[in-house]
């Protein structure tokens, strides 16, 4: 009998500012219902100064460490693509600030929006081959465009920690997995830049490509079928690209596109995605929680997960929500994250986008405004300083 491997816990955080459409229309003049319905949008997460990916990551695995402890994780793996740094992983810091063992692997991954789904699948592997072991996988990132660019809108923050091992206590992930790969320039952040540049018309039809290319390798794995899904987990770059894919998907697979079948298969997985903004890897994760979270009862019953991440590399595969899974929730935790935001106006949200460390090599302290448990106190010799509460 084959191991039953999945996701074990959840939990997610995000930034300490938010910033409504509404205020974001005033300032541009753009009618809000072309973010309220036209890309199902109504509030983004803004970081403050003294938080970034490390912080996010270490506030959002933290309840993780206290309810499981450490003893049996060997890896933490953290995806992201707005990453601090060319060569040590962002995970290193968020294994200091979270207190686990020196003997333990740490790495970062990168693909886009994609790259905590390979975080996860290498996961299963890693206990498939020692069952003894945990993973813990982290998705985090800031997502940051030009001011006053087409992206703007859909900026976002946030990171879910996710503890991968035998008996999971939430969602069984299953095989096979559905995969595709293509090379698109649809979105892209050179080296030299801080923000990303995104051509959305490509970017949107590339995930659409995306869609097909890995529903058809999933069945021909000999994955499920459509009607067998109970819900679908897509990656929202902004909420509306994940019902424009579910209808693709199902126009591919010659079935019926009615709003109400669209709704049920999605309605669930849209609720922190709308108020957080675009979160790259950790979206289609923050999809699997708000389901988790307000799903009458999903014991027993399959999730299918597209994940896509521009460039391109995309991914479908299927998990089973375990019985008992409602026990291990973490609902109102996740409620509060969102809700304790401090609603930031145009003025205040531009000046923190504009805010960047100093490259000087200068001792420089960050202003103290989060209010979380991590932040990142400042920057002394190129190196990043961070400190607990």
């Amino acid at each position: 009998m084959s191991l039953s491997i999945g996701i074990h816990d959840l939990s997610l955080a995000t930034g300490e500012f938010v910033l409504p459409h509404t205020a974001l229309a005033a300032h541009n003049g753009t009618d809000i219902g072309k973010y309220h319905v036209g890309i199902g949008q109504e509030s983004m997460s803004v970081t403050a100064a003294d938080e970034d990916i490390v912080t996010l990551a270490a506030t959002a695995a933290a309840p993780l460490i206290a309810r499981h402890g450490t003893d049996r994780i060997r890896t933490l793996v953290l995806a992201t693509e707005s990453s601090i740094d060319q060569a040590k992983a962002a995970g290193i810091y968020v294994h200091s600030l979270i207190g686990l063992p020196s003997a333990t692997r740490v790495v970062e991954l990168k693909q886009a929006c994609y790259g905590a789904t390979a975080a996860l699948q290498f996961a299963v592997g890693l206990v498939r081959r020692d069952p003894a072991q945990q993973v813990l996988v982290i998705a985090s990132d800031v997502s940051r465009y030009d001011l006053d660019s087409p992206g703007e809108a859909t900026q976002g923050a946030a990171a879910v920690a996710m503890l991968v091992g035998v008996d999971p206590a939430l969602v069984r992930i299953e095989d096979p997995s559905g995969l595709y790969t293509a090379d698109v320039m649809d979105f892209w952040r050179p080296n030299y830049r801080d923000t990303a540049l995104v051509d959305g018309q490509e970017s949107v039809g590339a995930y659409l490509q995306a869609v097909e290319g890995t529903w058809k390798d999933y069945t021909e794995q000999g994955g499920r079928t459509l009607e067998e899904f109970a819900a679908f987990c897509y990656h929202q770059p902004f909420t509306k690209m994940a019902y424009k894919a579910h209808r693709h998907l199902l126009n591919y697979c010659g079935l019926d596109t009615d709003p109400d079948t669209v709704t049920a298969a999605l309605g669930q997985t849209t609720a922190y995605n709308r108020v957080i903004g675009n979160s790259y890897t950790a979206s289609v994760y923050l999809a699997l929680a708000a389901l988790l979270d307000q799903a009458d009862d999903l014991t027993g019953k399959s999730v299918g997960f597209l994940s896509y991440g521009s460039g391109s590399v995309a991914e479908f595969f299927a998990g089973t929500v375990v019985a008992g899974y409602s026990n291990h929730l973490r609902t109102d935790a996740h409620h509060e994250a969102i809700t304790r935001r401090t609603e930031v106006d145009y003025a205040a949200y531009r000046a923190l986008h504009e805010h960047r460390l100093p490259a000087d090599g200068g001792d420089h302290a960050t202003p103290a405004q989060t209010t979380g448990p991590y932040r990142l106190a400042g920057i002394s010799g190129h190196k990043r300083l961070y400190t607990t509460r």
